[in-house]
């Protein structure tokens, strides 16, 4: 049996890096957003045994590296299923562009297999499967508006934002996760800037880690969002994604009371992607990509994760498909889309 799931991208609305942690990693504190632009990723399943990845992407690895296969073996572990499973990726997203491509393929693949195998794993066990492969894969068990602690993979549903136009810019450079980390604690103990091969903490790890925030409420007349004193730079982001989350309808549902979406309350908010610090040094076009969005008439202009992708948040849809003709005409690689709700996520995911 072959099922097709879309593998859909996320983007990262602010990011906070915290301290490094004892087990190397770093406190996070972020929302994600999943996003209509997609990979497609078809499992199979059949007589035998083994896990065989096809991708056409040389980028992308086929063997036990990758994250699909990763997720898949865990998977057939936990279901106790003994057959062939062949994992077919048709890539859309870049690849360490900061979409979260490999994490969502992964994902995908889980859900694709249960399909497949017509057997369903505990919900806890499937987020746990999804921690254990990577920090960004568990937001995909969610889908729309997602609070993302600890090291990113600690997430909360938040109040599902509703959709608002986007447009994508994929400069053609490839910014490594773990460089951008290593470049973050260079700078923060006073060490010369310039990513480096050396000092990279690993950011893939699976240990689990205690929850240093307070759950997010969900209802939309109580957005309120507490966050430790461990680290001032947290506290600072949390206030401002509490007062950003809170404030659009802390009076009245949405489509009534304050004008325009909640989304576009992010440039009062002003809140920012840490990574653009230290990312925009060393990648100056990605500098001029976000300036060129913001020409375009974008309401909120971001580095996503670590990058090297940037996104616009746009008033209309029609704004978005202006800002990518001009964009395009400038050399820029850009895709008008649109935020997904957590509905839509799940509604469209399944192909066949």
């Amino acid at each position: 049996m072959s099922v097709t799931v879309r593998s859909f991208a996320k983007i990262n609305l602010g990011l906070r890096i915290g301290a490094t942690r004892a087990d190397g990693f770093h406190e996070l504190l972020t929302v994600y957003q999943t996003i209509g632009l997609h990979d497609v990723i078809r499992v199979s399943v059949g007589r035998g045994t083994g896990i065989e990845i096809h991708c056409e992407d040389p980028r992308v690895p086929r063997d036990e590296s990758n994250t699909c296969h990763r997720a898949v073996s865990r998977a057939m572990e936990a279901m106790k299923a003994k057959v062939r499973v062949v994992v077919e990726i048709e890539k859309r997203l870049p690849v360490q562009g900061g979409l979260g491509g490999a994490s969502g393929n992964a994902v995908a693949c889980l859900l694709g297999l249960e399909r497949a195998l017509r057997k369903s794993l505990p919900a806890a066990e499937r987020l746990r499967i999804a921690a254990e492969v990577g920090s960004d894969l568990p937001l995909f068990l969610i889908g729309g508006t997602v609070l993302g602690v600890g090291r990113g993979e600690q997430v909360f549903p938040l109040v599902d934002l509703p959709a608002i136009s986007c447009v994508v810019v994929t400069p053609e450079v490839g910014v490594s996760t773990p460089r951008a980390f290593a470049e973050w604690d260079r700078r923060a103990r006073g060490l010369k800037p310039g990513f480096t091969a050396g000092e990279m903490p690993h950011e893939t790890g699976t240990d689990e880690c205690v929850r240093p925030y307070a759950d997010h409420a969900e209802s939309a007349g109580a957005g309120k969002l507490t966050v430790s004193d461990r680290s001032d730079r947290m506290n600072e982001l949390g206030r401002d994604l509490s007062a950003w989350l809170s404030e659009p309808y802390s009076s009245a549902p949405f489509g009534r009371g304050r004008a325009g979406n909640p989304l576009l309350w992010l440039v009062r908010a002003g809140i920012e992607n840490d990574f653009e610090q230290v990312v925009f040094p060393e990648y100056p076009e990605l500098r001029e990509g976000k300036q060129a969005l913001e020409r375009a008439g974008a309401k909120y202009v971001s580095l996503s994760g670590s990058g090297s992708t940037l996104y616009g948040l746009f008033g209309s849809k029609g704004a978005a498909a202006r800002a990518v003709v001009s964009l395009r005409k400038q050399g820029w690689a850009a895709q008008a889309t649109s935020t997904l709700t957590r509905q839509a996520y799940w509604r469209r995911m399944i192909v066949a």
